[in-house]
């Protein structure tokens, strides 16, 4: 579920930090800059887990702070295919049934990936399990609030990084840029097509 990732960047350090340990200071700029942000293709960063090196520290004409390029390692999170995570249903729509573990919620598992059949309910807004016994199918509720487990199956990464102006027609770009705000840099595919996932409560009950 998490890794460490090698990573290098150039941080910059104001002149009224020179006082502190440079390593501290460094660390701070670094879990400012990147702790709870998705970056592209690598993961979600959590934190600073070390500095592994430290190159000369250079001030430039006109600019008073220090400027250090450093090497370090930054723990993210960053789950691999096929990885059987656990989280909570946060809603249901007709998109799929959509999952929370906490500190990530663009977590996904679309109709196709449900235990089979499966239908949504209208009413109660959730999805709904025909569990085929001999007595007849049970309508087993994936209720909101309930811990589910799941496969994640894919991922994807969306560029959210500010783009220049486009020479179509305003109103084209706005509503484009509209889409692209409510789309999530980042975002898992589970599944729950097999013996053992789904609510905790279908297996541990039984």
């Amino acid at each position: 579920m998490f890794v460490l990732v090698e990573m290098t960047d150039t941080v910059r350090i104001p002149p009224w930090q020179f006082e502190r340990q440079l390593n501290e200071s460094i660390a701070e700029e670094l879990n400012k800059k990147l702790a709870n942000k998705v970056v592209y293709n690598v993961g979600l960063c959590i934190c600073l887990y070390d500095i592994t090196k430290l190159e000369d520290s250079y001030i430039f004409p006109g600019d008073g702070a220090s400027h250090t390029k450093v090497h370090f390692r930054y723990v993210v999170f960053h789950p691999f295919l096929d990885e059987i995570l656990i989280g909570e249903i946060k809603s249901c729509s007709q998109d799929g049934v959509h999952v929370s573990i906490g500190f990530f919620d663009d977590i996904v598992i679309p109709p196709e990936s449900l235990q089979q059949p499966a239908k949504f309910d209208e009413a109660e807004q959730v999805w709904v399990w025909e569990y085929e016994t001999e007595e007849g199918a049970h309508d087993l509720y994936m209720d909101i609030g309930e811990e589910i487990r799941f496969r994640v199956v894919d991922e994807t990464f969306v560029d959210t990084s500010p783009t220049g102006p486009s020479s179509a027609e305003p109103s084209t770009s706005s509503a484009t840029e509209e889409v692209q705000k409510k789309e999530a840099p980042y975002t898992l595919v589970g599944s729950i097509s097999e013996p053992g996932l789904g609510l905790l409560s279908w297996w541990t009950n039984s």
